[in-house]
C-alpha cells in the first residue's frame, strides 16, 4: 500500500454515534498496529457532512463535520461508510445527499452502510437488484419501501471482496456494532488477516463474530387483534408449548381444516402453522435461557423441544449459535 486511503463516514443530525465512532476505531487501530511494525498508516480518516462544523449525535453530545461531502472529489474517497440513526428518515429525503451519492457511487471504491444507513442507500436506489442486510428492527421497512432488494436479514454484513455481483463495492451491515465486523472485514481485504486479527484483539472483539444478528433481535409474535381469525388460537399456543402442536391438532383446536388453517396462517402471518409454533417455542427458550430458570434439558422439555438435540438444531438454524452459547452471552 503507497498513500493512505481515505475512508470517510457520513455525519448528519441525530446519527447513531457507534455507527460512525466505532468503524472509524477500526481503522484507526489498523494505522497503530502498522505504526508498532514500523509501518506507515494505512488510512487517512475523514468525517463529511451537509456542511462542516459540529453536529449533534442521537447520544446528546456533539461531532464535528471536518468536510462538506459537496465540495470534495468522490474519487479522493477510498471507501466511504453511511451510519444510522434517528436522524436516518430526513437523510431519506435529503435530495440532494441523495443525488451526490448517486454520483459518487461510480468513482467511489467501496460504499457501505451501517445499521440502518442501508435505508439512505436504498432510498438513493443503490440497493436495487444486491443483496442487503439493516438493523433487525427496520427489516421490514425496507422489504416492504423497497422490493427491489434482496433481504438477508440474519447476517452481520453483506461485503464481500471475492463477490462478482458487486457486493465488495456496495455493502451494508446489520444493527450498530455490526459496522465494527464490517470495519474488521474490510481491513482484512485490505492488510491481510493477521492485522486485522491483531486490531480484533487489541480491541477484545471477535474477528468474526459467531452466528448473525438474529440472536440479538425479538422474534416477537404479533397482537391477536390485528389477526381476528387467529386470535384465539394465538393465545391458546404459548399456554400448551409442551402439547401436541400439530398441524391436525391446531386445526381441531381453531375449528378449521388443516387446508384452512394453513392459507388463513400464510395470508395473516406470512408463514405456516409449523414454522409458527417453532418460532413462538424458540422465543420461550430464549427467555428461560436469559433468565437463567432451568437446565438445557428442562429449556427443551418446557418449551415443547422435548429433547436438547432438537433445541440445539432449531438454535442453529434460526440464531447462528448453540443453546449453550446463547446462554452464556445472554444469561
Amino acid at each position: 500500500m503507497d498513500a493512505p486511503r481515505t475512508i470517510a463516514c457520513l455525519l448528519y443530525p441525530h446519527v447513531m454515534s457507534l455507527d460512525l465512532t466505532g468503524p472509524l476505531q477500526v481503522f484507526a487501530s489498523a494505522n497503530d498496529e502498522r505504526q508498532r511494525q514500523g509501518l506507515p498508516a494505512a488510512y487517512r480518516l475523514l468525517v463529511l457532512g451537509q456542511q462542516a462544523g459540529p453536529m449533534p449525535t442521537s447520544a446528546g453530545f456533539q461531532l464535528v463535520v471536518e468536510q462538506a461531502w459537496s465540495a470534495i472529489e468522490p474519487a479522493y474517497i477510498d471507501t466511504l461508510l453511511i451510519p444510522g440513526g434517528q436522524g436516518d428518515k430526513a437523510q431519506c429525503q435529503n435530495i440532494e445527499l441523495l443525488a451526490w451519492l448517486r454520483s459518487a457511487a461510480p468513482q467511489i471504491r467501496r460504499l457501505g452502510s451501517v445499521c440502518s444507513g442501508a435505508l439512505i442507500l436504498a432510498a438513493a436506489g443503490l440497493l436495487n437488484g444486491r443483496r442487503a442486510t439493516t438493523h433487525w428492527a427496520d427489516l421490514d421497512c425496507l422489504r416492504q419501501e423497497h422490493p427491489q432488494i434482496e433481504i438477508s436479514g440474519d447476517c452481520l454484513h453483506t461485503y464481500d471482496p471475492q463477490d462478482p455481483c458487486g457486493n465488495g463495492h456496495i455493502f451494508t451491515s446489520a444493527g450498530v456494532t455490526a459496522g465494527i465486523d464490517l470495519a474488521l472485514a474490510l481491513v482484512e481485504a485490505d492488510l491481510g488477516r493477521p492485522l486485522a486479527l491483531a486490531v480484533a484483539k487489541r480491541l477484545v472483539l471477535f474477528l468474526r463474530r459467531p452466528g448473525g444478528q438474529a440472536q440479538f433481535s425479538a422474534l416477537l409474535t404479533p397482537e391477536p387483534s390485528r389477526v381476528p381469525r387467529l386470535a384465539s388460537l394465538l393465545e391458546w399456543i404459548p399456554l400448551h408449548l409442551h402439547a401436541d402442536l400439530s398441524l391436525a391438532a391446531l386445526a381441531t383446536q381453531a375449528n378449521m381444516t388443516p387446508r384452512t388453517l394453513s392459507r388463513i396462517f400464510n395470508q395473516e402471518l406470512g408463514m405456516g402453522p409449523g414454522r409458527y409454533v417453532e418460532i413462538v417455542r424458540l422465543e420461550a427458550a430464549r427467555n428461560l435461557l436469559q433468565n437463567a430458570q432451568a437446565s438445557i434439558s428442562t429449556v427443551a422439555r418446557l418449551s415443547g423441544f422435548n429433547h436438547p438435540e432438537n433445541l440445539r438444531r432449531t438454535f442453529h438454524k434460526h440464531l447462528g449459535i448453540s443453546p449453550q452459547e446463547y446462554a452464556e452471552r445472554f444469561a
